[in-house]
């Protein structure tokens, strides 16, 4: 009773997690969400895309630091604070400044309105002001590229530009009318070349698999034991077929790999109209549900090596029917663990439970969900990775915008992205911000690997000689790939997928047909093995013995 229940749990997260998210993202301060990759360059309007930092001074006192873009035309800006001017803020007059302001200005930086002219016309007019650097502020929260027309040719500004997102324009000028002194530094800190949390990322997405495969092959060979044992001294017929029907595990046919894809693509495009702050707690709320039931089954299972009678004696609950007394023991704490997560989730230190309570979910649903063979596991996972393409890429030219890193960083929620990530807070970066990977990066690969070792030990294959080791290398490798596209491509979202499934479904494939494992692979999914009891030979074979 209890197994079942608990099967029916996580079988529901796990359906709610594959759904939501598959694409490895990096979640960054001051992402840019409008892409112009073909805009026009041309002399004095070829700067890079940067990002800017906007310090406040406060009276002479650091203040609040907003995140802006810097245009493509006017003058590069520094990238260390120390070097960067300190300049007076100032509202524009008229707001718009599309015409000359009313009156002149001696250094400082202008805070302007978007709207009614060229970007290249409000830095003309505040060059000509005698402002030192333009802040123009967008009528949306998100950042946008300034850059000029192919016709422009007045574009001689030596000032720097920079977009502000709506509401930092909101909060600055609330600053100005409050205070009898607001000062600004504009600069714009180079990103480290390697990210060191990426480096941990891809540390915790292998080693969650690592550990679910082992439990995984464990619990397998455990079960076929036991299995072997109840058909040795199975007497009759009818106890031969209640030894046979006990399993504990959810097979994952071609039908179910079939309706991912619908199944996903309709959650997903739900989640990305409906995208709002009470819907972000509705999934931290399932989230939570789903890391508690995944803490539990592993905590349960790590402790009932030392508490073996408490993990099989048994208390009947309401509701929950029986339930293990080991299981009883832990569940405040789980309960606790994720209810404190859930309240301190905007907290600094929150990505450490949110990554406990997701590694415990995707290792609970690895140990019970299983692929049977490796034609579903190729269904599986190359309907995923054409869901992952499309739903990053080509859906841009649908919805105007990436719906699958729309969804992840949670835009229009208010919110810091959906729960159903792994991430690790970004190291020796200015900029801050997170890494992070989607559950079904780890949980779709996963499903083939555990398979693999699941084989392996049923098949009394060495590491070298099995399938685990060298899936495992290419899941690293592919996903180690992932994040130096990640990088190539400056932080824009990638289907992790894209680079996961041909190395690890390519390799599992050319390494089984090279071994002659191939056909045996693709469809039993399990080693021949000649069965030493009586009981399992075939009916027409006892009859003819008969």
């Amino acid at each position: 009773m209890e197994s079942k229940g608990q099967m029916c749990w996580v079988i529901g997260m796990f359906a709610v997690m594959l759904v939501i998210l598959n694409s490895a993202a990096t979640v960054r301060a001051g992402d840019i969400v409008h892409d112009d990759a073909s805009a026009p360059k041309k002399p004095g309007c070829a700067n890079k895309f940067v990002l800017v930092k906007v310090q406040t001074l406060i009276d002479g006192v650091e203040g609040e630091q907003f995140v802006g873009v810097g245009a493509r035309f006017g003058t590069t800006i520094v990238s260390d604070q120390k070097t960067a001017n300190i300049s007076r803020l100032a509202l524009s007059d008229p707001r718009d400044c599309c015409v000359p302001l009313k009156k002149k200005l001696t250094g400082e930086v202008i805070m302007v309105d978007r709207g009614n002219c060229k970007f290249t016309k409000k830095a003309n007019v505040a060059q000509a002001a005698g402002a030192s650097a333009i802040l123009v502020v967008n009528n949306r929260r998100e950042l946008y590229k300034m850059v000029c027309d192919p016709d422009e040719t007045d574009l001689d500004i030596h000032i720097p530009a920079v977009m502000l997102p709506q509401d930092a324009g909101s909060s600055l000028e609330k600053l100005i009318l409050e205070r009898s002194s607001v000062s600004v530094q504009l600069f714009s800190p180079h990103r480290p070349a390697v990210d060191v949390a990426e480096v941990f990322l891809w540390l915790m997405a292998v080693g969650t698999i690592v550990c679910a495969s082992y439990w995984s092959a464990w619990s397998a060979k455990e079960a076929f034991i036991e299995q072997d044992k109840l058909l040795k001294d199975a007497s009759d017929e009818h106890s031969l077929t209640k030894a046979v029907g006990v399993n504990s595990v959810v097979e994952v046919n071609t039908l179910s790999a079939l309706l991912f894809v619908v199944v996903a693509s309709c959650f997903l495009v739900i989640f990305y109209k409906v995208m709002s702050y009470w819907f972000i707690e509705v999934l931290v709320i399932l989230f939570c549900l789903g890391g508690i039931e995944g803490l539990q089954t592993c905590l349960v299972a790590f402790l009932s090596r030392w508490f073996k009678k408490s993990a099989e004696s048994l208390t009947k609950v309401p509701l929950f029917g029986a339930v293990s007394n080991l299981r009883l023991a832990v569940s405040p704490f789980c309960v606790v663990f994720a209810i404190v997560w859930a309240v301190y989730r905007d907290a600094s230190y929150a990505w450490i439970g949110q990554d406990i309570l997701g590694i415990a979910l995707i290792v609970t649903v690895l140990q019970i969900v299983h692929v049977p063979n490796l034609k579903v596991a190729a269904v599986l996972l190359t309907l995923a990775f054409l869901y992952d393409i499309f739903w990053v890429f080509v859906s841009k030219m649908l919805f105007h915008e990436s719906v699958m890193i729309v969804v992840a960083r949670g835009d229009g929620s208010g919110e810091d992205g959906i729960p159903m990530l792994l991430k690790i807070p970004r190291m020796f970066d200015q900029w801050g911000g997170y890494s992070v990977i989607g559950f079904g990066d780890i949980l779709l690969p996963g499903l083939l690997i555990t398979f693999s070792l699941r084989y392996d030990w049923l098949a009394s294959k060495t590491l070298r000689s099995g399938y685990f080791l060298w899936a495992m290398f290419a899941y690293g490798l592919g996903l180690l790939l992932t994040y130096v596209a990640l990088n190539l491509m400056d932080g824009h979202g990638q289907p992790a997928l894209l680079y996961i499934v041909p190395f690890t479904l390519g390799t599992f494939m050319v390494l089984g047909k090279k071994r002659g494992d191939l056909n045996i692979l693709w469809a039993r999914g399990e080693p021949n093995r000649s069965c030493p009891h009586f009981g399992l030979q075939s009916s027409d074979h006892t009859d003819q013995e008969k």
